[in-house]
């Protein structure tokens, strides 16, 4: 029974009422283009449209409310990598209320940033949200502040699944709904939401392969936990152990997904959705790319959770992407040294209709013969189809190109 949990669709409900006109109503939008993509009917609910960028204020507004006037007036203190630190900050200061905010020294550089700007106190400690948690906890106990936890508290957690009320009030025949899993709280909430007003529907929950926190407990299994990735918003060691027997009682399954599946859903928000997604927010698209038979005819809700991602490491994404899909290739060309060969090579390209985007030009390399040359040159094509056409022309002329893959010269021509 839902009744038995840390929460109830009625504390989802009253979550609702209480954070109507302070959280933005986000839509729910049909997106053709990564439904062409998937094979599935997608939904996208746009979380990435809050004021701070991410689902996180729903929670946050739902336990700020919840404080007395004495707890409001000594103030809260929140450990987060970033969305949760951004909500608590915003709308405390909107009520008035004091935060401080612990952040691991790894945090992106905008989340923390972005989190001073909404009027928080800041404390970078710490390598990782455990040593920053134990430190907010220090501080809070030294202090007095109310510990605001991302996801390990019932109102939280009732905050965040007001979401799955709005996506089926809205679109009442999904099949499917797709949460990113950090600590659990969303997805506990959602679940929670979902089933209650449609038991039958599926909740499938996604976590970073780097990071297989839930899937370990629940499946008892020994996967490693630890390592770079996209999605640091879902980067959590230690599940929550309120959302933990909601996830393991009513999630049909939780979906793990490698980094370069993170990197083309980001990219796909961008390019086809028109919208922003950091790597937690794309790990739902991510899961549909991993098993697309899992997810092929259904009608699908995909929650984009957060959008907070840095210019410049979506605009690498964008790059690596096109890069893995041959329309940005490098490649390098040997020859004897003599005028008009670079003119030849571009102009040659140009007839091909490859756009050239840098060239390198060297006669010093030890490994090119004393009256020779080497052109390093890196294009942008349509597509792969494209890309071959390009490197079998230039193959015929007789200037066998090279491959230059990320990590070095290949050792074909192409």
């Amino acid at each position: 029974m839902l009744a038995n949990y840390a929460i109830t669709i009625d504390d989802v409900k009253r979550a609702a009422s209480t954070i109507q006109g302070q959280v933005l109503r986000t839509p729910l939008v049909p997106a053709p283009r990564l439904s062409q993509l998937t094979g599935a009917t997608v939904f996208v609910k746009h979380e990435n449209m809050q004021p701070t960028g991410s689902f996180k204020e729903r929670g946050a507004v739902s336990k700020l409310e919840s404080l007395t006037p004495e707890e409001r007036k000594r103030g809260v203190i929140a450990m987060s990598a970033g969305n949760h630190a951004q909500a608590v900050a915003y709308h405390a200061t909107r009520l008035g209320i004091p935060s401080t905010i612990v952040m691991p020294e790894t945090a992106p550089l905008v989340k923390a940033e972005n989190t001073r700007a909404y009027g928080a106190r800041v404390i970078l400690y710490g390598e990782t949200l455990y040593e920053s948690a134990d430190r907010a906890r220090q501080i809070a106990a030294e202090e007095g502040l109310v510990f605001v936890h991302p996801y390990d508290d019932p109102k939280i957690m009732a905050g965040q699944g007001t979401i799955g009320l709005e996506m089926l009030t809205d679109v009442p025949d999904l099949d499917q709904i797709i949460v990113p899993i950090g600590g659990g709280g969303l997805i506990a909430g959602i679940t929670v939401a979902a089933k209650a007003l449609k038991p039958s529907i599926e909740i499938i929950g996604v976590e970073a392969a780097l990071y297989p926190s839930f899937q370990n407990v629940i499946k008892h299994e020994d996967r490693p936990i630890g390592g770079a990735t996209l999605a640091e918003g879902i980067a959590v060691k230690a599940v929550g152990q309120l959302p933990l027997p909601i996830v393991k009682d009513l999630v049909s399954e939780i979906i793990l997904v490698e980094e370069p599946l993170i990197e083309r859903a980001v990219n796909a928000f961008a390019t086809l959705q028109r919208t922003m997604a950091e790597g937690a927010g794309a790990a739902g698209l991510a899961a549909m790319l991993a098993k697309p038979e899992r997810f092929t005819g259904k009608r699908v809700g995909v929650v984009l959770c957060g959008g907070n991602i840095d210019a410049r490491i979506l605009a690498s994404v964008m790059v690596r992407e096109l890069e893995r899909d041959d329309r940005i290739t490098s490649f390098r060309i040997t020859s004897q040294d003599r005028p008009g060969l670079l003119g030849r090579v571009a102009s040659r390209l140009g007839e091909l209709g490859a756009n050239i985007l840098e060239v390198s030009h060297g006669r010093l390399f030890l490994d090119v013969p004393a009256k020779g040359v080497s052109i390093d040159i890196t294009i942008e094509t349509r597509d792969r189809k494209h890309t071959l056409e390009v490197f079998e022309a230039l193959a015929a002329d007789g200037l066998a190109p090279q491959r230059i893959d990320q990590r070095c010269l290949s050792e074909s021509a192409y």
